[in-house]
C-alpha cells in the first residue's frame, strides 16, 4: 500500500500539473469505485491538492472535493501534450487508458487524469468540503509526521508520540502502523525507521527509554524524507503523478532485504511475521 512519501509525491505532482484545470467528463468503468454526484465537479476549477495520511484530496473552487483512497494498488496519472513521458509497466500498458484504468477524467486544455487500480480496492468520492472529516478514514486518522511545507492533517509532535508509545503493551512496529494512532506510516518505513533507531520491532512500546523514543522519532522523519527525495518506493504498484516509478526501493535500509548483510556490517537481515506483516530487521543491531 502506498504510504506517506508515495501519496505526498503524487500530491506534489498533481499540484504542479492538475491545479487550474477543469473536469469536462468522468467515465466510470467500475461503479463501486466512484461515489457521489459527478455533476457537482464538472466544469469547476481545481484549486488545490492536499493529503491526510495515506489519503489524497482534490479541492474545487465551489467547496466540493474529490477524496481518494489508493488502498493497495491505486494510481492517479496525469497526461497532456507536454507531459507524455514513457509510462511505468505498473500502469498496465504502454498507453493510457489501460486495462487498469477504471475512472477516466477528461480535462480541459487536452489533458487527462486516470485512476488506475489493479486490485480494485481503492475509491474516489465526491464530497462537500465540510463532509470530509466525517468520513472515518480521514476523521479517525492519527497525527502524522510533518514532511514537506504544508500539513492538512494533525501534526505528530514528540510529546504525543511519546505518550502513545508508552501507553501500549503492543510491539512497537504494530503501534507505528496503526493509522488511528499515527497516520501515514506503513510497513516499509516502520521497518527502516526501527532499524535506523536500533530498536527491535518486537519490543513493547511501553518499555522504550527516553533515548530510544527520541531516536525513533527522528528516524521516522529521516526515512520518510529520504523516500520523498527518491520519489517514493515502487516496490509494488506505486507510480508518481506522471506514471513513473519512484526509486526508494533501491535505497531501503532493511525492508525487502532478507538474507542480505546488514548495512552496518554487524549481521544478517532476518524476516519474521509481526502483526500479520513481513518484518525485516537485524538482530545484531536492533535490541
Amino acid at each position: 500500500m502506498p504510504e506517506l512519501p508515495e501519496i505526498e509525491t503524487v500530491k506534489l505532482g498533481l499540484k504542479k500539473y492538475l491545479v487550474g484545470h477543469k473536469i469536462e467528463n468522468i467515465e466510470v468503468r467500475i461503479p463501486k469505485m466512484f461515489a457521489g454526484s459527478a455533476k457537482q465537479i464538472i466544469g469547476v476549477k481545481i484549486i488545490n491538492i492536499k493529503r491526510i495520511g495515506k489519503g489524497l484530496i482534490i479541492e474545487f473552487e465551489n467547496d466540493y472535493l474529490l477524496a481518494v483512497h489508493f488502498k493497495m494498488t491505486g494510481q492517479l496519472v496525469f497526461r497532456d501534450a507536454k507531459n507524455n513521458q514513457p509510462l511505468s509497466p505498473k500502469v498496465g500498458g504502454d498507453i493510457l487508458p489501460s486495462k487498469y484504468s477504471h475512472i477516466i477524467f477528461t480535462l480541459d486544455k487536452g489533458a487527462m487524469l486516470y485512476y488506475n487500480d489493479l486490485r480494485q480496492f481503492g475509491w474516489v468520492k465526491v464530497l462537500k468540503k465540510d463532509e470530509l472529516m466525517h468520513m472515518p478514514f480521514f476523521g479517525e486518522m492519527g497525527p502524522e509526521p510533518k514532511v514537506g511545507n504544508d500539513l492538512a492533517g494533525k501534526e505528530l509532535t514528540f510529546d504525543y508520540f511519546k505518550s502513545v508509545l508508552l501507553k501500549s503493551n503492543l510491539p512497537i512496529k504494530v503501534i507505528l502502523m496503526d493509522q488511528k494512532k499515527i497516520g501515514g506510516i506503513g510497513n516499509i518505513y516502520a521497518n527502516d525507521a526501527l532499524f535506523k533507531a536500533g530498536i527491535d520491532p518486537r519490543k513493547k512500546g511501553k518499555t522504550l527509554s527516553g533515548e530510544e523514543l527520541d531516536k525513533l522519532y527522528k528516524a521516522i522523519f529521516f526515512v520518510l524524507e529520504k523516500s520523498l527525495e527518491y520519489g517514493g518506493s515502487s516496490d509494488e504498484n506505486f507510480v508518481n503523478a506522471l506514471g513513473q516509478d519512484g526509486a526508494y526501493q533501491n535505497h531501503t535500509l532493511v525492508y525487502g532485504k532478507k538474507g542480505e548483510k546488514c548495512p552496518n556490517g554487524n549481521g544478517t537481515i532476518e524476516k519474521i511475521q509481526l502483526g500479520g506483516r513481513g518484518t525485516f530487521f537485524c538482530p545484531a543491531c536492533q535490541r
